[in-house]
């Protein structure tokens, strides 16, 4: 009997609210991840991910093999005790990063021999290596190899596109552990019908969930959002649906109204080391402005994280300017906490039947809002009236 299985709960439209059933805990759905690229979520502690109420946390295959090393992981009891995280983990393929590695890498039908970003040694992926470190790891949902291309080459994306699909049979032959859920990846670039093909062709596979690969890289936001209708269309919907490294506010709400599950992005933290915060607006506040030295409200008054009940843009801005590695901490903390909440508050939302009201409120307002300063964003009305 597979410890996986999905249970959708509520629609709204084609948003949904779901429970993936995973061995090391149930995922409520729709769900933000934070991104711990090296068994870590930069500058924040699992006790403090816990408490700003991340079930997800992913973790990356490439960098993990790289140092300290997957089989390590494994001597240490896979990355649930590694990282000391007891809630699910995702794992990628590695993948994207290989293939962003253009300038050192080469790709065959085989797989791809690059090299190391940190000390240029050669290695070499295949769809079964990928599969081998990824059971090292121990993740609860881990992601079948996979080829991105440049999303607008349509003669590459379709290459990639059949190397993909051979290389998810393969990765299925591969797979040995049970308590992981692999699950496929769809490509195609920005093409609808190389999407629906591959759409097609991943879900006759029988994976337990799919993810949605080869978007914000490049593309622009009407040819994500038209991808993902497309997906919509194909992807069977009683299983979830993973879009891969996206999570802005704004991505959130609209994935989510075309049917997207779990999404994932180092957006908050990274923001949050170049000194700015996220706006559940899906602004951005720039805490290193001197117009902050002397103020004493929080980023967001209508806030519930650690940060804004303790802490003022002046403290904020003061650690900025010390160079103060609390200063990452504070606002990685806020960051994520607004896209996880926002995650929790569009359940809700969609478990009450609410969400396309919200959602058409909060769109239009995107382009209206003064998104430099919270005091001035009306689109908090949208939240405390759904």
């Amino acid at each position: 009997m597979t410890p996986f299985s999905f249970d959708l709960t509520a629609a709204d439209g084609r948003a949904r609210a779901g429970v993936f059933h995973t061995p090391h805990g149930d995922l409520l759905t729709p769900v933000f991840a934070p991104v711990g690229t090296q068994a870590t979520v930069k500058a924040v502690t699992p006790a403090q991910l816990h408490e700003l109420g991340a079930s997800l946390v992913l973790s990356n295959t490439y960098h993990l093999y790289l140092r300290p090393g997957d089989p390590l992981i494994a001597e240490m009891g896979g990355l649930h005790r590694f990282m000391n995280w007891p809630g699910p983990i995702l794992t990628d393929s590695g993948g994207f990063q290989v293939f962003s590695l253009a300038a050192t890498r080469k790709i065959d039908d085989d797989g791809v021999t690059f090299k190391s970003h940190t000390d240029g040694s050669q290695h070499r992926f295949t769809p079964e290596k990928s599969i081998a470190i990824q059971e090292n790891l121990g993740a609860d949902i881990i992601m079948a190899f996979d080829e991105c291309a440049p999303p607008q080459d349509r003669p590459y994306s379709q290459r990639a596109m059949l190397r993909t699909h051979a290389w998810a049979e393969r990765c299925l032959q591969a797979k040995r552990r049970p308590d992981q859920a692999l699950f496929g990846i769809v490509q195609g670039g920005v093409f609808p019908d190389l999407r629906q093909q591959s759409a097609a062709f991943i879900a006759s596979l029988g994976f337990p969930g799919h993810a949605i690969g080869g978007l914000s890289v490049g593309e622009s936001k009407t040819d994500m959002y038209a991808t993902l209708e497309v997906m919509d269309a194909v992807l069977p919907a009683e299983k979830p649906r993973y879009l891969m490294g996206v999570g802005t506010p704004e991505d959130l709400v609209n994935g989510i109204l075309r049917g997207v599950d779990i999404f994932d992005c180092v957006l908050p933290t990274r923001l949050a080391r170049h000194n700015a915060a996220l706006l559940r607006s899906g602004g951005r506040l720039n805490l290193v402005n001197a117009v902050h030295a002397r103020d004493p409200r929080p980023i967001d008054e209508a806030c519930a994280c650690y940060t804004c009940q303790h802490y003022s843009r002046a403290y904020l801005r003061h650690l900025i300017a010390a160079k103060e590695m609390l200063s990452a901490t504070l606002l990685s903390l806020h960051n994520l906490y607004t896209l996880v909440q926002l995650a929790r508050h569009i359940r809700q939302l969609i478990l009450a039947g609410q969400f396309q009201n919200f959602a058409a409120a909060y769109l239009a307002q995107l382009n209206v809002e003064d998104m430099q300063d919270p005091s001035l964003n009306s689109l908090t009305d949208a939240f405390e009236k759904f």
